[in-house]
């Protein structure tokens, strides 16, 4: 018997959770599923309304309570000069979700263009630092 497998959560570290759900939010169009205090700290998930099994955590970037204060500090760093993978979002209008994303302000890092491998894509950078992509598959 196969098991059953697949994805629940991925992380993005975010330094203002603030300003991360506008993004999200706002410019994405995803859905806040949860945001909740917890010991001191902020439990936040997004998701798009067409995939409720996958929730997207927004997270410091050292959510570790035992990190030390100079890793927090290295994560930061990196975090800053957008050195921390992001995520891909597939849509269906790679233009139209280019548009609505640059409208509401965002850092562009690629307007969309066709690439070799196969899909028409865009990228924007949130507000701190990650690199999101926004894959269209081509049609034949």
């Amino acid at each position: 018997m196969a098991m059953d497998i697949k994805l629940s959560q991925c992380f993005i570290a975010v330094d203002d959770h603030d300003k991360a759900l506008a993004f999200y939010r706002d410019a994405l169009g995803l859905e806040v599923r949860n945001d909740v205090g917890f010991e001191g700290m902020r439990w936040v998930t997004v998701g798009s309304p067409t995939q409720p099994g996958v929730e997207i955590v927004l997270e410091p970037p050292l959510a570790d309570p035992n990190a030390s204060e100079a890793d927090r500090q290295t994560v930061a760093e990196l975090m800053a000069k957008g050195m921390l993978r992001g995520v891909i979002f597939e849509t269906d209008d790679c233009d139209a979700t280019f548009e609505r994303i640059s409208a509401a302000g965002a850092e562009v890092l690629q307007e969309p263009m066709d690439q070799p491998y196969g899909v028409r894509d865009c990228a924007f950078r949130d507000p701190a630092g990650n690199m999101l992509r926004f894959t269209q598959p081509r049609t034949a």
